[in-house]
């Protein structure tokens, strides 16, 4: 394995599941076969020693080197994206924005989709509220956004906010809507901070705040088969290695880490991520969702100078989980029998869940996501980054925005291989 770049250690871990024997999840029914998964057990028996936090201010792009191209830029399309974001916000609105410090309940999204939607409006709010600031920061550099972003989390903070949600083994969605607020908050946080002068109680509150509220929700593992190990537990470990960076915790960063791990270890000879494709007919769209926060920690574990993206488990990488989710983007019979082949595609046209292709672009320069990508841009995640494009696209790499509704349509409903 390349050794780290920039980092303390010399060396990474070699080989982490020597003497690890494997244990049999249960996936559900419809005849889909058991997976062998990290459990929670092996998960603990991992040796992460070798990977610490080493740049506490390295948010998740090189924010410095970010807005000096974005000064020259004649993109269209990032040029767009600054445009819109340079009217800004009023920061005094946003500080009139309630914290909820309520006890926090959530009905389930599959049996009550309306209800879930009604309940997570605030939630979502609060997403689009701190990535707007961050982005909006970038896109003009004017310290009133960074300055306002402290501000808004300060307020949250001193307020407690979310400590309160509800936990039930049967009744988890208020645990699995905060994961993203953490996320949403941190890495926000981490483009503004750096460049933040002064307001170093307001600081010491936030980051205090955002480490509790981490360990808090993290020590809840979760059900066996299922949150402990699937998509919920990667965007746990999203916000673990975020807040891990940012309060130098690397308790939380290898927590982070560890997903990694988790998540190279379950796949399947064809690339499979077994959690996801259980997901019946919306196995395609689990295993992207996966990615979505895979990638996207790879990139915070990366900025700390470690070589995440060619870590190799058992022979896999997690290039072959990315080649697996393309094929069956393209045709549903690359699922063979693991999943229907009558498969949910109406988050083909739903641009938030393709951010993480920014990421794996800027790595890997994949023709197929070059391809795919060009008809979602500009990419924005209220949670898991923000305006991906704005921060991550080569400026070379798309000049204009593909306006074809019918081809997104087809898309949705089709597939990719009806194209």
């Amino acid at each position: 394995m390349p050794q780290p770049s920039g980092s303390r250690r010399s060396l990474l871990p070699r080989r982490l599941f020597a003497g690890v024997s494997l244990a049999l999840c249960g996936l559900g029914a419809g005849g889909l076969p058991a997976a062998q998964a990290m459990t929670l057990e092996e998960r603990a028996e991992l040796d992460l020693s070798a990977y610490e936090v080493t740049s506490p201010d390295a948010s998740y792009f090189d924010v410095e080197k970010r807005m000096a191209m974005l000064e020259d830029t004649d993109n269209p399309i990032l040029l767009q994206e600054i445009d819109q974001l340079s009217t800004g916000t009023s920061c005094e609105q946003l500080l009139a924005y309630e914290p909820i410090d309520t006890r926090m309940r959530i009905p389930g999204y599959y049996p009550s989709p309306k209800e879930w939607e009604l309940a997570s409006e605030p939630l979502f709010q609060f997403e689009d509220n701190v990535s707007h600031l961050a982005g909006s920061y970038v896109a003009t550099g004017d310290a009133y956004y960074a300055e306002c972003l402290v501000r808004f989390l300060d307020k949250w903070s001193q307020d407690e906010a979310l400590t309160n949600f509800y936990y039930d083994s049967m009744e988890p969605q208020a645990w699995f809507a905060t994961e993203s607020m953490i996320f949403a908050a941190a890495m926000a946080y981490s483009v503004v901070r750096p460049e933040i002068e002064g307001m170093q109680e307001e600081r010491e509150r936030i980051e205090r705040w955002l480490n509790g509220l981490a360990h808090q929700h993290s020590d809840i593992q979760g059900q066996p088969g299922n949150s402990c190990c699937n998509n919920h537990f990667y965007r746990r470990a999203l916000y673990a290695s975020m807040v891990g960076v940012l309060t130098e915790d690397d308790e939380l960063f290898r927590f982070g880490v560890s997903a990694i791990y988790s998540a190279l270890h379950d796949i399947t000879e064809e690339g499979a991520l077994p959690m996801e494709v259980a997901r019946g007919r919306r196995a395609t769209h689990y295993q992207n969702y996966a990615l979505l926060y895979l990638i996207t920690n790879m990139r915070v574990i990366e900025r700390q100078g470690y070589d995440i993206f060619d870590l190799e488990v058992d022979g896999h990488t997690i290039r072959d989980a990315v080649d697996f989710a393309l094929d069956a983007f393209e045709s549903p019979m690359a699922l063979g029998d693991m999943a229907p082949h009558e498969q949910y595609t109406g988050f083909l046209k739903d641009s938030q869940y393709f951010s993480w292709m920014e990421i794996y672009q800027s790595r890997y320069h994949d023709p197929r996501i070059a391809d795919f990508i060009r008809r979602q841009r500009p990419i924005y995640n209220r949670s898991a980054g923000g305006y991906m494009t704005l921060y991550v696209m080569a400026t070379d790499a798309q000049q204009n925005i593909v306006m074809d509704e019918k081809q997104r349509e087809d898309a949705a409903f089709k597939g990719l291989s009806e194209q």
